[in-house]
């Protein structure tokens, strides 16, 4: 006598769906006795998720690093709105003197600059929104016509390291040799010189002749030497990797391929730097506006009549006791940007990383 099947145990499992596992089929609902296809077993594989795609996934998931990137790209548009503002706002422009003026405040006629030299403190209105100097110019915009100066120093500067430090760490590292003879002791030289010292000395001494065509007061100057200075902060690194790289296997089928060095290079080489420079750009960008605030704090970075946050600091450094806002507010500014770069970049080191513990949902 043939006995009777089980039926109990599969009506208490009439609905099961499926795990994690490669051959799971989640959110399906499945019956005893039904047989499901296996998506994975039949080759249908879901779509493949490139590293960049991967990268910009965990970098979105990032939700500090998103609220501090939003917080530098307000920094950059109130910056670059600075013309906008001193037109329209403030009804000033960053080097207008106005010692003898007037300004209006709480219904109150005040001097910009009363008759023993002490300018006016913060007003918080459209006319010396943060107070004036002791020249009668408004801090509100000589605050944002500095921030341009500092940003654009600052690019400059990263533009600078990221071109000819990838260019000496590629020399250096796939040709050895006499290119690894001449361009690593310099890197080595300038490497050797804490980065203030060395800017202070070369800010000083092209600050009197200038480069060429370019005078002394320009701030294209303290951005080439923030530039050179760095050079082998990103030069090293990459000169390091090149040296494992063009040991690897597919540089070696290159080469018996018939490919040229510098194609080897271009297409081989400098793909697989792409996220180590990647991740260098805001370090570098944030240490090139810290040291153009150091070298302009020290007077030997930008010029006058130029002002940049630095420069800001330094003058209101004479009246700390009388109105310390005239050095905290720069000095606020300078902090906030260089925090919102450096967290953004800690973002999407972590998000570069191929070992970072994240999980992707697709």
């Amino acid at each position: 006598m043939i006995p009777e099947p089980d039926t109990s145990r599969g009506q208490a499992e009439a609905e099961v769906v499926a795990g994690a596992s490669p051959g799971g089929t989640a959110g399906i609902v499945v019956t005893p006795g039904e047989r499901v296809a296996d998506p994975w077993a039949e080759g249908h594989h879901p779509p493949a998720i490139g590293p960049w795609k991967l990268a910009a996934r965990r970098l979105r998931r990032n939700y500090v690093a998103q609220a501090f990137l939003v917080l530098f790209l307000v920094i950059v548009v109130m910056c670059l709105l600075a013309p906008l503002y001193a037109s329209h706002i403030a009804h000033i422009g960053p080097n207008a003197n106005n010692i003898t003026g007037t300004v209006s405040v709480g219904g109150q006629t005040r001097d910009v600059v009363s008759t023993d030299g002490v300018p006016i403190g913060p007003t918080f209105g459209s006319h010396y929104f943060f107070g004036a100097d002791s020249n009668g110019r408004d801090l509100a915009v000589r605050l944002l016509y500095g921030g341009r100066t500092s940003l654009l120093i600052g690019g400059i500067a990263t533009v600078i390291i990221i071109v000819f430090g990838t260019l000496a760490g590629l020399l250096t590292g796939y040709f050895r040799g006499v290119a690894d003879m001449l361009l690593r002791p310099l890197m080595e030289l300038i490497w050797s010189f804490p980065v203030v010292i060395l800017g202070v000395a070369l800010g000083t001494a092209l600050a009197l002749g200038g480069i060429g065509p370019v005078k002394g007061n320009s701030i294209y100057i303290p951005a080439f030497i923030i530039g050179v200075v760095y050079i082998p902060y990103l030069g090293k690194p990459i000169r390091g990797e090149v040296l494992r790289l063009r040991e690897q296997d597919f540089v070696e089928a290159a080469r018996v391929q018939g490919m040229g060095s510098w194609r080897i290079m271009l297409s081989e080489i400098l793909p697989n730097l792409t996220s180590m420079i990647t991740v260098f750009v805001p370090m570098m960008l944030a240490y090139s506006i810290l040291l153009e605030a150091y070298l302009s704090f020290l007077g030997a970075g930008v010029q006058a009549p130029n002002a940049s946050w630095g420069t800001l600091i330094s003058d209101g450094l004479t009246y700390i006791q009388t109105t310390p806002t005239f050095s905290l507010i720069p000095g606020a500014m300078l902090v906030l940007t260089v925090l919102s770069i450096n967290v953004v970049g800690d973002g999407i080191r972590d998000a570069l990383d191929p070992r970072a513990q994240v999980r992707v949902r697709t």
